[in-house]
């Protein structure tokens, strides 16, 4: 027997700066471990559980001694193994795992808010990057040395020229007015006896940047600051510097920095702090106090934001126009180092992009977004970025203070040729542990697959974005279709409660949950432009999807309690929507209402279901006064069934029965208005039949009726996907548990378009926004880079190779392996790395002969149903199961698991 692996505290593997004082701690078991019996945990502080007789092995509260700021100490576990026969066996002790505290109080900040002094502002996107920096002395190298910082803005810091730490784009993206981060970092190697200098860069980012799809700026604040303290202990002595008005400022290299526009550097300028490459260098003046708050300051929840792998070109071409096209071979989110640039004083111009134009050159065109304020007018697509060398030997251009969407940069002004070794593409991310896998006999399919896993690499930067390139944005209704997806194939259970605490801050008063999160927070959202398009169905329903979707994968429900008063205020406001509006048509078509319509959701702006492949050209503003009643009606259902299940989770007994019954009566009036006497949906369409059978809105005899009339919808466009945004994660799964899984097949494995295939056959390295996005003719539409169609690789894993929690568990405790093979597949392979460890499958077939090589982890139990076999119930261990081929039913009480 080995030891536990995994340890985690608040689910992070890196536990610095935390700022509560009883995290919660995890493992994972032993490999060969069968069932748990109990635990122990030694702390270097003292703490010692001594045994505790538990198979619980997440979250379990510190309870040693009191933690306060700064508190720091190493924590292992060992694990009694209980055989089943009364035969237990102790662990080896794991490995340790250090946890430290940060500033947990206000009172614990000497620094101040510090800033440039600007006497005018630039425009947004045009604003430089500014170095703050302070010198001292040491009387010797100090024994520990810690840092502490944020800022308005983004931050590199670096102590004696060296860059501290390899976290991206920090303080990171969060809802600047409530919740600020801050990184705590060990400098103590950093640190020297004589004269020392701390310098910052600082630049917009989110705080007053230019973000979005409208390219709003200044949303948090209109001037950029830093806040930082330096503490460095020595045997008794304590010494703190903080940010204060003896700091300098000066100009930097950095021109200007936006993350939307893109980042422009003259490395002939210097401050003080870098190395110097001319001779006169900006002159230095005093910092600024700046009026800030402590109050929003906490530390991490989600893993940093890193640069997690490097891309070497596949391709270099000079065009006529003497530009070079770099192709990386990879659409992905970050940027490129350049190590070769132009002679002293040439500036090099990059232009990033997803796509190439008919001459060969890249096009930004189709990312353009609209002009809402000057209907017919496009603003401009960004991703910019323009490097001066100053001709000092090792120039290097790495623009950190920006990020793109972008497969292909054209180099532009530079004579001479790029080599491989010149350019690197840089994969920016928050860093997220990989715990899921896939793959198949069908090269297409593993294509399918890959794209989709890069797609969320490409969309994973500090919260889930739509898209890398265009707006950056952390759309609610993006991450509630994709998180289960997202959850299998990585560990997104910090990334998730990071954002979710966003999203929390920015609901309005009214229960409105907005669309997009982080966000300045309700008063500016409530009162924009757009703000009448927030609260719209299958957006805000993500308040309670994703808490859930996390917690099945994680069995943590803390996530569920911490979002729950967000969950009961937007129900609120769906019931109270529901409860005192209606439809204007309906209301003229009968001036008094029937019963059911006070459960019918039929007014307010929704986006409905959102791009179907043959829909009209979405109209935000039409969408106004459209009657989205069938959709939204259809999620008010859906989520008030969700909360009842979430609340009887939390042993709210009373509210989950109230819930169910609110749940039941919106079911009831749905199918009431929108069902006719034989059962068939009365707006017919796709999605419309997908959320009737996904979302369990009609009776179990109706279901055979709504299936046909859903199967002839398909059959109709030729057998082609139909559904838009919301839908298009449930529609295989609908089909699989209807009785239609050759069907389900046989829209997987359609390759025209509209279809994953096409996209795959068409060269996509990401999932595409449009099922078009790059058409016949090879002109790209709008972005490349949207990962919700690629919820569907979701099926892959519960259907095609057959891996899937069993109804009622969490965190992986049981599940169900039923491998439901199509398509002429011959294997199928999935892993996931649940909290109790590793589980995986892999099937082949040959000549009519199935053959089921299954891993379950400790602690877990497994039902395998393979055809014309009964069920078997197997424990831990590796287990090989045999079955012929052929046979499959319907089975819809295992559709997806939010139901």
């Amino acid at each position: 027997m080995t030891a536990p692996t995994r340890l985690r505290a608040e689910h992070l593997s890196e536990a610095m700066g935390l700022t509560l004082t009883a995290p919660r701690l995890s493992w994972t078991p032993p490999a060969g471990t069968t069932k748990q019996a109990a635990y122990r945990i030694t702390a270097s502080n003292g703490w010692d559980t001594g045994r505790v007789d538990s198979a619980a092995c997440c979250g379990i509260r510190y309870s040693g001694p009191a933690l306060d700021s700064r508190s720091r100490f190493e924590w292992r576990v060992l694990t009694w193994d209980s055989d089943g026969n009364g035969i237990e066996r102790a662990s080896d002790w794991s490995g340790s795992m250090p946890v430290e505290l940060g500033l947990l109080h206000a009172s614990d900040w000497t620094a101040q808010w510090i800033g440039p002094d600007e006497p005018g502002v630039p425009a947004p996107g045009e604003r430089p990057g500014y170095a703050l920096s302070r010198t001292f002395t040491l009387p010797a190298a100090p024994d520990t040395a810690r840092a502490y910082a944020t800022a308005h803005g983004i931050y590199e810091l670096f102590i004696n020229g060296r860059r501290v730490g390899d976290q991206q784009l920090t303080p990171g993206s969060t809802s600047y007015n409530t919740t600020l981060q801050v990184q705590a970092y060990d400098v103590t190697g950093l640190l020297s006896e004589g004269t020392n200098t701390i310098r910052a860069v600082l630049t917009d980012g989110w705080y007053r940047g230019t973000f979005g799809y409208t390219r709003d700026a200044d949303m948090y604040g209109t001037h950029t600051a830093f806040l930082a303290q330096l503490e460095m202990e020595s045997g008794a002595a304590r010494q703190v510097i903080g940010t204060d008005s003896s700091w300098l400022v000066s100009e930097t290299e950095i021109v200007s920095a936006d993350l939307m526009a893109g980042q422009r550097t003259d490395f002939r300028t210097a401050d003080g702090g870098s190395p110097a490459r001319v001779r006169n260098a900006p002159q230095a003046r005093p910092a600024v106090v700046r009026p800030g708050s402590f109050d929003a300051l906490t530390g991490p929840v989600a893993p940093p934001t890193r640069v997690t792998q490097e891309l070497a070109p596949v391709s270099i071409r000079r065009l006529p126009n003497g530009n070079q096209v770099v192709d990386f071979g990879q659409n992905i989110h970050g940027w490129v180092r350049l190590a070769k640039l132009g002679a002293a004083g040439k500036t090099v111009t990059l232009e990033y992009g997803e796509a190439l134009g008919a001459e060969g050159d890249v096009t930004r065109d189709h990312l353009r977004p609209h002009d809402f304020r000057s209907p017919g007018a496009f603003l401009d697509a960004g991703q910019v970025d323009a490097v001066t060398a100053a001709g000092a030997p090792g120039e290097v251009f790495e623009p950190r203070h920006t990020t793109h969407g972008f497969q292909y940069v054209s180099v532009q002004g530079l004579r001479g040729d790029l080599q491989p070794e010149d350019i690197t593409a840089c994969l920016v991310r928050t860093d997220l542990e990989r715990i899921g896998s896939f793959n198949c006999s069908d090269d297409r399919l593993n294509a399918l697959h890959r794209i989709v896993d890069w797609s969320f690499l490409g969309n994973s930067c500090e919260v889930p974005t739509d898209c890398p390139q265009r707006e950056k944005a952390g759309w609610t209704g993006d991450w509630q279709l994709f998180v289960p997806t997202a959850a299998y194939l990585y560990d997104v259970t910090g990334f998730s409660r990071k954002w979710l605490r966003d999203v929390r801050a920015d609901q309005w008063d009214n229960g409105v949950v907005v669309n997009i999160s982080p966000s300045p927070g309700p008063a500016v959202t409530s009162a924009e432009f757009m703000g009448f398009t927030n609260g719209s169905a299958g957006w805000g329903d993500a308040i309670a999807m994703v808490p859930w979707e996390t917690y099945l994968a994680t069995g943590d429900t803390s996530i569920l309690a911490e979002n729950w008063g967000a969950m009961k205020r937007w129900l609120g406001f769906v019931q109270t929507s529901a409860d005192t509006r209606r439809h204007p048509a309906r209301a003229a078509a009968s001036p008094d209402p029937a019963p059911h319509e006070q459960f019918l959701w039929d007014t307010g702006f929704h986006f409905g279901e959102w791009m179907e492949p043959d829909g009209p050209e979405p109209d935000l503003f039409a969408a106004r006064n459209a009657d989205h009643g069938i959709v939204a009606t259809a999620y008010y259902r859906h989520t008030a069934g969700l909360m009842a299940r979430i609340a009887d989770v939390l042993g709210l007994a009373t509210e989950a029965a109230e819930l169910a019954e609110l749940s039941a009566n919106v079911r009831e009036a749905w199918q009431t208005e929108y069902l006719d006497p034989s059962g068939r949906v009365t707006e017919a369409s796709q999605a419309n039949c997908v959320r009737a059978l996904a979302f369990d809105l009609v009776s179990p005899e109706h279901r055979p009726t709504v299936t046909a009339q859903l199967s002839a919808l398909i059959r109709d466009a030729g057998t082609h996907v139909g559904t838009g945004f919301l839908a298009t994660p449930h529609l295989l799964p609908v089909l699989a548990d209807n009785g239609e899984l050759r069907l389900a097949y046989e829209l997987l494995m359609q390759d025209s378009e509209p279809s994953w295939l096409a996209m795959v056959d068409r060269g996509a390295t990401t999932v595409w926004e449009l099922w078009n996005g790059i058409d016949a003719d090879g002109a790209a539409h709008q972005s490349l880079n949207h990962y919700s169609k690629g919820a569907v690789v979701s099926f892959l894993h519960r259907y095609t190779a057959g891996l899937r929690q069993a109804p009622g568990s969490s965190g992986w405790e049981r599940i169900i392996i039923e491998p439901r093979p199509g398509a002429a597949l011959t294997s199928a392979a999935t892993s996931h790395v649940g909290p109790r460890g590793l589980i995986a499958l892999e099937w082949t077939t040959d000549d009519g002969v199935l053959t089921l090589r299954a891993t379950v982890p400790p602690g877990t139990t497994a039902e395998v149903l393979l055809p014309g076999e009964p069920a078997a119930v197997v424990g831990p261990g590796t287990h090989t199961f045999v079955a012929a081929t052929g046979g499959d039913a319907a089975k819809p009480e295992l559709m997806r698991s939010t139901l």
